[in-house]
Formats: structure tokens, sequence, C-alpha cells
């Protein structure tokens, strides 16, 4: 895709995330989700820590998922809606590719933790931004199964942290422009007094 377009400030202009349940098939094949993790741990990266790491759910996988999803909300809901049951099987089937991305801090480091955090989120856009130049869209997920500990548990262990589900995919719908903010709300110049 990033050779369709005619520089690299278009290609960064161009992407946009996707509705992981919008995406179909194809997703990455093996050598090409390989390199766009490659990409990703090309990151600004205090200490050179690697605070992050990246679990691939196989589409064989996923089945399995959707059970874990469904014990680790019961936890919290005893009695789940018909709607909140579907979501969680929806969530887990969706996709072709599912990475979970985890911020896996190295707490014993002289690098502040927010360091660390900020490195995971670049990683994570890294990882979006490989898979746009690689012509797939890509959606990063949160909600409540990120911060729960139970979903945390099947793939680390505390320190860790989801840092998000990340969807990758062909777009099955036409990704549209989202409201972008004002550059004049988000930007300032510093002067001293």
């Amino acid at each position: 895709m990033f050779n369709d377009l005619s520089s690299p400030l278009d290609f960064l202009a161009s992407r946009r995330s996707g509705r992981p349940r919008d995406m179909i098939d194809p997703g990455p094949e093996t050598a090409e989700l390989q390199r766009i993790l490659e990409i990703s741990a090309r990151t600004p990266d205090h200490g050179k820590l690697a605070p992050w790491r990246f679990v691939i759910v196989g589409k064989d996988q996923r089945e399995a998922l959707a059970e874990i999803l469904h014990t680790a909300y019961r936890i919290d809901k005893d009695q789940p809606g018909r709607l909140e049951i579907e979501a969680i099987e929806q969530f887990a089937h969706q996709a072709p590719t599912l990475i979970v991305a985890l911020h896996s801090p190295k707490e014993s480091s002289k690098v502040p933790l927010w360091e660390q955090e900020l490195s995971t989120g670049a990683a994570c856009f890294n990882l979006l931004a490989a898979a746009h130049a690689h012509g797939y869209v890509g959606g990063w997920l949160t909600g409540w199964a990120a911060y729960s500990d139970a979903v945390r548990d099947v793939f680390g262990a505390a320190p860790e942290k989801i840092a998000g589900f990340i969807f990758l995919g062909t777009a099955g719908a036409e990704l549209k422009e989202r409201p972008r903010p004002d550059y004049d709300a988000v930007v300032s110049e510093w002067t001293a007094r």
C-alpha cells in the first residue's frame, strides 16, 4: 500500500483505524506478521528495555479465548445478558489476526515506569503503521477484558498489563475519516516570561 502513495507523509496521513468486526480475510501471512512485529519493535525505548511484548492468538485458538472471556466476565457479573454474551463471542472471533499487546514493565530499571508505558504505546502504534504499510487495516481495542486480571493472567502475570487487543485484516467496509482535533486546540508555542 505504501508504494501507491506519493510520499511517506501521505502514507502517515492515510492511516485509519478499522473496526475489527468489519475486517475480513486475508490477514497477514506468517512472514508478513513477523515483519510487522519486527517493525513494531523499532520504537523509542529508553534504556533498551523492551517493556512490551506481543502474543499472537491464532484462529484455531479463538474459541478457547471466547471461553476464557466468558469465564472472566462472570467474575464480576454473575448473570450476563444475551447481548453481553454475544458481544464477548464476537470480540473473540472478529478479524483474521489478533495480537494481544502486553505492557511488560521492568520495575528494577532506573527508567521511570511512565516512560516504559509510553514505549509500549509507541510499539502498538508502530504495529498498526507496519500493518498499514503491508496493506492491512488494524484496530486497537481495550474494553473490560484489557483490565481483567483473569484475562491478563492467561497471557502474562502481574505487573504486566494488557495494553490492548490489536486486530488486523482486510477492510470489509469503507474506512471513514473520523473527526480529528483542531490544530490550535492541541498545539501551542511556549514563550518564556
